[in-house]
């Protein structure tokens, strides 16, 4: 967990997916670039909400608390990360933080505390009915945040 917030980060809110891979990488760079440090920031969900990430996990880990485990998978994750771009200086020195609640939500109200130079993060890029129907976080964040927001997808194979 992050201590200290660093100044001028950029953040980038994850959910273990590939997009939130290719964005964090992609994250590392820019932060290479620019001098900027990073700030990984997953959100606990609410567990009437729990995606089946966490179900998985929790099934192989037996562990008890929700909170805990995903503590846990966050920090696989960014050393993932970090072993695929050993050459990204940002990602060795990547801060983590996880907060509960609703993703979108919490994601803004972290831009209101932390004031980060730009959020990164990755996107299913989801189109059609269940678009409508359910929208993209991604999209709400963009719509919605006082800083500039890159959206990341990953790369379909074949393209």
């Amino acid at each position: 967990m992050a201590e200290k917030t660093p100044k001028n980060a950029i953040l980038v809110p994850v959910d273990f997916s590939p997009h939130s891979e290719a964005a964090l990488a992609h994250a590392g760079y820019l932060g290479d670039c620019m001098g900027a440090p990073l700030l990984v920031l997953h959100v606990v969900h609410d567990p009437g909400e729990m995606p089946g990430y966490y179900l998985q996990a929790l099934k192989k880990k037996r562990l008890g608390r929700i909170e805990d485990l995903a503590a846990e998978m966050l920090e696989e994750f960014v050393t993932t990360v970090q072993k695929a771009n050993p050459e990204l200086d940002a990602l060795k020195n990547a801060q983590t933080t996880l907060v509960v609640g609703l993703p979108s939500s919490r994601i803004l109200e972290m831009v209101n505390k932390v004031h980060p130079r730009m959020v990164v993060m990755g996107s299913k890029g989801s189109t059609g009915l269940r678009h409508v129907l359910l929208g993209s976080i991604a999209e709400r964040v963009a719509q919605m945040c006082p800083v500039p927001v890159t959206i990341v997808k990953v790369k379909k194979k074949g393209k």
